[in-house]
């Protein structure tokens, strides 16, 4: 007898802890796992919270597909690329028409549309889901951005409204389009955090070589932080990072952590996606580039041989300065990121809910800040507009951006790298310049290609009477 109201394949850390989560809510989950041991594990600490009267497990596959209540739904939990499209082979012959698999990694947004082209004709549903929060969030609310079939996702809306993460009572758990629309939207979401987490990095860098504050200290000044504008999840556990004390040797865990940064390409998705329409995204390009150039240790040695090490003085920049710098930088860093979400809403008929994207985002997930109420207010009032230009923002940033000036100048004179705030405020200040000099760009694009340019008044696809021979 069906008497499973969701299945889940694949136990590893994020989907133990999404199983555990709907078990708690009252929902009962079967489960399944390629390697059936990890079943039993499973089982053992479902028993352990108490849980297990809400948990199926069932090795074998299709008794775990017959275990779940029809019209079925099923989360996979399994590697993005290759082993997704494995698992929905092998599901295919089992399931009937109505079911649904729900794909909850991070799955680049075409592939998801791909599959999502390619089940409908069966009549299966599909849903690319993006769930932020890390292990923490999985187990007690992520956020929770769901793209794909709307038919389905019915079916599935109670279970993941249930198990999301709550700001203020509402869930944090929307649908957001058809297609690969809750994976682009997961995808712009860590870019966005990208670049939060970049920003925090090149102030904490003021901080330790600028200033010369100890990690202790430093920790301090983001704890004070966290309690004001700045108030985040990533400033808060940026706080217990720089506290921590490793347990061998007695020393500040993060002096003795290797300075290369890992990244599983939802960064370098976002970027290329920014770039394919046209959106500029600095701030997110930047944290790409840092991360990058991280991963490159032996060369960073070598080159610092070279040139010596940096000729760090001093710096008279302010803690209350490096706190605007980074509000100023963070808000450019969203602004961007909401810019292109807007931008492929568009390019994909997607009509993707900005007000909404804003509030599932203010709990649960990696990014959440204080200030996504005053987002989701400002898109709820209509229009895609930049959060520029934004009233809210406007006085926030004029406020701010006189400090990023000076933390990025500073930075330039005191070799502090600063790829991302620097990016920011070029942006800022590209932004919001009504007279630019791409006009040079485009005489220099006829001159050597014939490009055209257009001039106020006169129209577009004119020319210019250049000299025919150059160099003689």
């Amino acid at each position: 007898m069906s008497t499973a109201d969701i299945g889940l394949i694949g136990l590893a850390v994020m989907g133990s802890n999404l199983a555990l989560n709907i078990a708690e809510k009252g929902y009962t989950v079967a489960v399944h796992n390629r390697t059936a041991s990890r079943i039993d594990d499973f089982v053992v600490t479902a028993k352990a919270q108490g849980l297990d009267g809400k948990v199926i497990p069932e090795a074998d596959l299709a008794k775990f597909v017959q275990a779940i209540k029809a019209p079925r739904s099923i989360i996979i939990m399994v590697k993005a690329g290759k082993p997704v499209d494995e698992m929905i082979e092998e599901l295919l012959p089992l399931l009937d028409k109505g079911d649904a698999i729900i794909e909850c990694g991070n799955s680049l947004f075409t592939d998801t549309q791909r599959r999502f082209d390619y089940l409908k004709p069966k009549g299966i549903g599909y849903l690319g889901v993006g769930v932020s929060g890390g292990e923490e969030g999985a187990r007690h609310g992520p956020s929770i951005m769901v793209g794909g079939s709307k038919e389905q996702w019915h079916n599935a809306e109670a279970v993941l409204t249930a198990i999301a993460a709550k700001f203020n009572g509402e869930s944090c758990c929307a649908y957001l389009g058809e297609g690969g629309a809750g994976h682009f939207v997961k995808t712009i979401h860590n870019g966005i955090e990208y670049g939060d987490m970049q920003m925090i990095a090149e102030v904490y860098g003021v901080m330790r070589d600028g200033l010369g504050m100890s990690p202790k200290d430093c920790a301090a000044v983001f704890k004070e932080w966290n309690k004001g504008p700045l108030n985040s999840y990533l400033i808060e556990i940026t706080g217990h990072v720089l506290d921590a004390v490793d347990g061998e040797t007695g020393k500040p865990l993060v002096e003795l952590i290797l300075d290369k940064a890992g990244q599983k390409g939802t960064g370098v998705w976002s970027a290329i996606a920014a770039q394919q329409m046209g959106v500029p995204a600095t701030a997110i390009e930047g944290a790409v580039a840092a991360r990058s150039i991280s991963a490159r240790k032996d060369e960073r040695v070598a080159a610092e041989a070279i040139y010596g090490k940096p000729n760090r003085a001093k710096t008279d920049v302010t803690l209350a300065e490096l706190e605007k710098a980074l509000l100023a930088g963070k808000i450019v860093s969203y602004a961007q990121g909401f810019a292109v979400i807007a931008k492929a809403s568009e390019e994909n008929g997607w009509a993707l809910p900005l007000a909404t994207i804003a509030k599932i985002w203010r709990a649960g997930c990696i990014i959440r800040s204080r200030f996504l109420d005053q987002m989701s207010s400002a898109y709820a009032k209509g229009g895609n507009v930049n959060l520029l230009v934004v009233p809210d923002f406007v006085a926030i940033m004029k406020d701010s951006h006189p400090s990023l000036r000076k933390v990025v100048a500073a930075a330039a004179t005191g070799e502090f790298p600063m790829i991302c705030l620097s990016a920011a405020l070029s942006y800022f200040d590209s932004y919001r310049q009504a007279q630019g000099t791409a006009n040079l760009i485009q005489g220099q694009r006829d001159f050597f290609g014939a490009h055209g340019f257009e001039i106020a008044g006169r129209g577009a696809d004119l020319h210019g009477t250049w000299p025919s021979t150059l160099g003689k």
